[in-house]
């Protein structure tokens, strides 16, 4: 198999091209919450998230089959969501909320689980996601859900990161703290609802966490961090389905597309995280040459260079 093929040419199959758009649509709107929630250092409440979600899937898939999966995925995170953010309210430390949260929530999952005739298939569809087999009638709608958390960043993004940086200033500025941290739980809760429907409950954080995290390392520009993370999302979840495309058909290999796309966001972070060591690395031995006068010699400051003073 090519390279052109396994790019290009993949996706002119009906459910690659599927796959391509919802993962297109959620990589790039998980990339954008998954930089407030580095900000914000909320990495374990969308874990809870994650797992306050499984219940809803597996109740959703018990009562109204694949049709079911999203609208149960909604109702239950927007409910953990609520949950967490009111228990974080009422004084409990957050780590104890979500600890709550996620042992209760997954373990009715699990029990939901069981009680099907195929527990071990379903269980596995719903940990790792089914991303190769959307039905076409729940592109929009997954699309939809991912838009709509997107849309609810995107209006409150300066106050979301005024809060980010400067809780108390936000609060003295007349943000209500309350309903900023319910947007941003139900923004995480929608993207949670999209993943998990695609790549499995157990692979959501990858999408949200992981762009955010190689957007940290690659610039220190606020407002790029943004743009940065949502493309390296987009071209990551595109060559995740392309490289689980090609070792599959080309390969005869099997690979979970899910899995493939969440290890390509796990190498491309860690090949930032190498440009980044090797970046400081330069610097402090650039520093320390300048320290120690072992650097070029420096321009005399009575020597204006060319084209300057005057």
């Amino acid at each position: 198999m090519s390279l052109t093929d396994a790019l290009f040419t993949a996706f002119s199959i009906p459910f690659m091209a599927r796959a391509l758009v919802v993962m297109l649509v959620l990589a790039v709107v998980a990339g954008v919450v998954g930089v407030l929630v580095n900000l914000r250092g909320l990495e374990f409440i969308s874990d809870g998230l994650t797992h306050a979600v499984f219940p809803g899937l597996a109740i959703g898939l018990a009562v109204g089959g694949t049709s079911g999966l999203l609208p149960g995925a909604a109702i239950a995170a927007l409910g953990g969501a609520l949950a967490l953010t009111w228990l974080d309210r009422a004084g409990i430390t957050s780590d104890a909320a979500i600890a709550i949260v996620l042992t209760a929530t997954f373990s009715v999952g699990v029990i939901v689980v069981s009680k099907s005739d195929d527990y071990a298939g379903e269980l596995e569809a719903l940990l790792f996601g089914r991303v190769l087999t959307i039905p076409p009638e729940q592109v929009l709608p997954l699309v939809a859900v991912s838009l709509v958390a997107l849309l609810a960043v995107v209006v409150t993004l300066k106050q979301q990161l005024f809060r980010a940086f400067d809780a108390r200033g936000s609060r003295a500025a007349g943000d209500s703290v309350l309903m900023l941290d319910l947007v941003l739980n139900a923004a995480i809760a929608l993207v949670v609802v999209a993943a998990a429907a695609t790549v499995g409950t157990l692979l959501v954080l990858a999408l949200l966490i992981v762009p955010g995290a190689v957007a940290r390392l690659t610039t220190a520009r606020l407002w790029w961090l943004f743009p940065v993370a949502a493309l390296f999302a987009a071209v990551g979840a595109w060559l995740g389905l392309a490289t689980g495309f090609a070792v599959s058909v080309g390969a005869g290999i099997d690979l979970p597309a899910g899995a493939t796309v969440v290890g390509v966001f796990v190498v491309g972070y860690a090949l930032a995280l190498a440009v980044f060591g090797l970046r400081q690395w330069v610097r402090g031995s650039a520093s320390a040459a300048a320290r120690t006068g072992d650097g070029p010699p420096s321009r005399p400051r009575s020597a204006a260079p060319v084209g300057e003073g005057r």
